[in-house]
């Protein structure tokens, strides 16, 4: 119940009613871009910051090499799983989706941490960077073996992407830039960077969540119809398959002897299902794939579960086995 009257929250809520009352509030895209640059600036500096601390021990590699297994194996048992009801394409858009990960989500995962006083690795900004770009490359090359093995369709079918173009691609996009390269400069800056920048990354950071939050409600509201005259195998899987994946995370975390912190965000990326990276990708990559879906299950749906619910519950157990 604390978590629903956390103020970010609370406008996050109110941008879900705004949206549905069909209230003319609106964020500027501009703001909406910058808002979102400067949180993932301030989640790398604060990595880069606790990193220049701690340095790197074992739980680092340990919580990376869990992410990476996970960025692997969930769009592998997802698409094997998704291929029953829809077709390769969608199956393949879906897999992305939630493989990949939502930084919204993670985002206020930490500020939620942060409040409740449990303490995290800053190394799991790392961790989030690392599960964002496996999934989409999975899923490309599923969609192009699907058009290898429809020859019908080959005439119409999108020229098939290389890995290293879709590399590239990931890691020049503009936030996985700015996420990494804050975490770089928050390294190397050290404590006199984290004195300097405190203004900026500490007090202005739970303000600028929560009017991003408000965006963000607007948007669930506004893509929720998307929803509407989908299968309800596909709703369950937006509901459930989170909670699957949040579960494999921790028995993961849990193998591995990973803090609280660690644990909760763990789950947290492999329960999030991304509506940015995603979208901008597989748009021009797998056209064959309906953008109702996986825009909106991860948006309409997936998105507010795990925010309004969801991150208090997998603190929760993450507690329970530390």
């Amino acid at each position: 119940m604390a978590t629903l009257l956390d103020p970010a929250i609370l406008f996050f809520v109110l941008g879900i009613l705004a949206g549905a009352a069909r209230s003319n509030l609106e964020i500027p895209q501009p703001v909406a871009r910058f808002l979102s640059l400067y949180l993932l600036m301030a989640l790398g500096l604060k990595g880069g910051f606790s990193l220049a601390a701690s340095g790197f021990t074992p739980e680092v590699f340990k919580s990376l090499l869990a992410a990476l297994a996970l960025a692997l194996a969930v769009p592998v048992a997802s698409y094997g799983l998704l291929r029953r009801w829809v077709s390769p394409f969608d199956a393949a858009a879906l897999a992305a989706t939630y493989g990949s990960v939502s930084a919204v989500t993670f985002i206020t995962a930490t500020q939620h941490l942060t409040q409740a006083g449990v303490t995290y690795g800053g190394h799991m900004a790392a961790a989030m960077a690392l599960m964002e770009s496996p999934a989409i490359i999975l899923a490309v090359l599923l969609a192009n073996r699907a058009r290898r093995t429809a020859p019908a369709a080959a005439d119409a079918a999108p020229a098939a992407h290389s890995i290293g173009g879709l590399l590239r691609e990931s890691l020049t996009e503009g936030a996985q830039v700015i996420l990494l390269g804050s975490l770089v400069i928050g390294m190397i800056a050290g404590p006199g960077g984290e004195a300097v920048m405190k203004p900026f990354v500490g007090d202005l950071f739970k303000g600028m969540l929560a009017f991003f939050l408000l965006d963000m409600g607007l948007r669930v509201a506004r893509n929720a119809g998307q929803l509407r005259g989908q299968s309800p195998w596909l709703l369950g899987y937006a509901v459930l398959a989170p909670l699957v994946h949040a579960l494999v995370a921790l028995g993961l975390a849990h193998v591995l002897g990973l803090s609280q912190g660690d644990s909760t965000l763990l789950m947290v990326l492999a329960a999030s299902a991304s509506y940015i990276a995603v979208p901008a990708v597989v748009s021009h990559a797998i056209p064959e794939a309906k953008p109702s879906l996986y825009f909106g299950m991860s948006l309409g749906l997936t998105l507010p579960l795990n925010i309004l619910l969801g991150i208090p519950f997998y603190t929760w157990l993450a507690s329970r086995l530390n």
